[in-house]
């Protein structure tokens, strides 16, 4: 069994990562350790002693928190403020057979970001401030509770999705935004791939303020209005209209329950032998890509962001179907969410990247971590 290294202080954690003689995979409470290729560590970084609320300013919107903060903790805090984390951030412990909900660091580590993110943005996009030590040990702080424009490296936005490759994460400061009053979702049923991305591109076009479209297919096109009372039923009148058809109506508590499905992926959670891929495309490129992957393979899949993701499950096989999945579309990417560990370490987990591209990463990977001591070849073989 491989050592673990569990710093108390962000100083304790620089001197580990700076003496450290061998690769170290970085984890909080482990929930997303299956994501990306296996790890390649002799030793187990343990970040749960930075965890806890920092500083928590209701009026001013903002959240200061250890980033091995639980989610769940910060969602039920928040909550009984009436507010929220707006990127409505997933949980995927069933998903991959995981205990917990995650943590932050986890959660801004793997950039990972619900079905509002249409309306609200990516997690990045609510990243305030980061603190840190790099792969050097070097301690970081980048950003503040007050915005402000810097030179340089855009620290938060950088460390977003870097899956713990260019430093451990100590605090995440968020912003926060209030949650809505109530909500309803509009219900499509009837419809083809095709069919379903046309409605959901025709009801985010709109006026509606829709905060959310998905698709399940074999069963709707599900079309979440958010707000004040009124507002929700005004606009989901307005929203019938604009559609020219018959709808039906989902109120706030099987809307909510029903999002959360959507958002952690529970249709997929029963499969855990089959591989799952999220793949990222032009909504209109969606049902042509489903199309060329039918011909082909027994496949499950569902639309989220109005089409613009699709999570795909497919059958088992050593690849998990690498080849022909990137094959199947011409301008998108595809990574790899759940497999055995034996699939992930032969095939490109993350979409293979352009050589520029890949330059770049190397140059950034050696900036933060010239040693390429913190989980290494978990994004990218070699960086």
């Amino acid at each position: 069994m491989s050592a673990v290294l569990k710093p108390a202080t962000e100083t304790e954690l620089s001197e580990m990562i700076a003496a450290a003689p061998a690769p170290l995979e970085v984890i909080g409470s482990g929930t997303k350790r299956h994501l990306g290729h296996p790890a390649q560590a002799a030793a187990t970084l343990d970040m749960s002693a930075f965890s806890g609320v920092i500083a928590y300013e209701p009026e001013e919107l903002i959240l200061d928190v250890g980033a091995a903060t639980p989610l769940a903790e910060i969602e039920r805090m928040l909550g009984q403020r009436g507010q929220q984390l707006a990127f409505e951030p997933p949980d995927w412990s069933a998903l991959l057979g995981a205990h917990g909900s995650g943590t932050v660091g986890g959660l801004v580590a793997c950039n990972l970001s619900g079905p509002r993110r249409l309306k609200a943005g990516a997690v990045r996009d609510h990243i305030l401030g980061i603190h840190g030590v790099t792969g050097a040990g070097n301690v970081f702080k980048a950003g503040a509770r007050v915005v402000k424009n810097v030179t340089g490296y855009d620290m938060p936005k950088l460390l977003t999705g870097s899956y713990g490759t260019l430093a451990a994460l100590t605090s995440v400061i968020l912003k926060v935004l209030p949650a809505p009053e109530t909500e309803e979702t509009v219900v499509l049923t009837g419809l083809d791939d095709a069919q379903a991305v046309e409605a959901m591109s025709l009801a985010m076009q709109s006026a509606c303020e829709v905060s959310a479209a998905a698709y399940v297919p074999g069963e709707a096109v599900y079309l979440r209005l958010e707000g004040i009372a009124p507002s929700v039923a005004y606009r989901r009148d307005q929203l019938g209209k604009v559609l020219k058809r018959g709808i039906e109506v989902m109120a706030a508590k099987s809307s909510i329950a029903k999002w959360r499905d959507i958002r952690d992926g529970a249709m997929f959670a029963d499969n855990s032998r089959h591989p799952l891929w999220r793949i990222s495309v032009a909504p209109s490129d969606a049902p042509g890509m489903i199309r060329v992957l039918k011909d082909k393979l027994d496949i499950r899949y569902l639309f989220d962001w109005a089409g613009g993701l699709v999570w795909l499950e497919v059958p088992p096989s050593d690849d998990a179907a690498a080849a022909l999945v990137r094959s199947s579309f011409a301008s998108g990417h595809a990574t790899l969410i759940r497999a055995p560990e034996a699939t992930r370490a032969a095939v490109e987990v993350f979409q293979p990247q352009a050589p520029a591209l890949a330059a770049l990463s190397g140059r950034v990977k050696d900036a933060f971590d010239p040693r390429h001591i913190l989980n290494p070849g978990r994004m990218y073989r070699g960086i």
